[in-house]
């Protein structure tokens, strides 16, 4: 190696120990603090997204019902702590036997829970045997608690509109629905919020309700 290699190599050497010593001599600049005003912007900001999206679960996907009274014995009991699902309606249409929830059409803020029995354009009649035809043809089904003493205006035959379904408590003898057209009648499609979809209360209790 001649003495212009050498030299060369001792010019890189000094040339990057200068440049490690730049480096170790340039010191980070601190991050800047948040001010008290920006801390109380960004939280508003948050509480507001988290609030929204609990509104929008609410009022769009699901919201806690509670039962109150017996109408629905033994499927559920007074006290039960439901979810309602109100997001399966907006694609597809209520089915015979849901259990669902609708308002009181007398009493604002109160609300009902029941089973569809009658879909729309249907003809709902009941004998005083208690036998539940649809159409003409017998209903199968063995949600009552009791065989139904009462029929109501169904005795006669009730037929439903295009948007309208025939509703019953599973503790036939102990409910109002359907049976009394100037009480409860007929539930429009659009009054229905939602369909029973979890028992959160009792905790022994606790899962999907089973509407078949």
């Amino acid at each position: 190696m001649n003495n212009d290699e050498l030299e060369y190599m001792e010019l890189d050497n000094e040339e990057s120990e200068t440049k490690e010593v730049e480096s170790k001599g340039k010191k980070k600049k601190p991050k800047k603090k948040r001010t008290i005003l920006q801390e109380i912007i960004i939280n508003s900001i948050y509480l507001l997204v988290v609030f929204l999206l609990a509104l929008c679960m609410v009022k769009f996907v699901g919201q806690r019902t509670v039962v109150n009274g017996s109408s629905m014995n033994p499927t559920l009991e007074d006290g039960d702590n439901l979810i309602v699902d109100k997001l399966t309606y907006t694609f597809s249409d209520p089915k015979r036997f849901d259990i669902i929830v609708f308002p009181y059409k007398y009493k604002k803020g109160e609300y009902y829970i029941k089973r569809i029995i009658g879909l729309p354009g249907e003809t709902v009649r009941i004998d005083y045997d208690g036998t539940i035809y649809i159409n003409g043809n017998v209903l199968e089904e063995h949600y009552g608690k009791e065989v139904i003493e009462n029929p109501g205006d169904a005795v006669n035959g009730i037929t439903l509109g295009k948007d309208e379904y025939f509703v019953l408590g599973d503790n036939r003898n102990n409910s109002s629905d359907s049976r009394i057209q100037y009480d409860v009648g007929n539930i429009k499609r659009k009054d229905i919020i939602g369909k029973a979809w979890l028992r959160i209360y009792p905790f022994d209790k606790f899962g999907i309700v089973k509407h078949k």
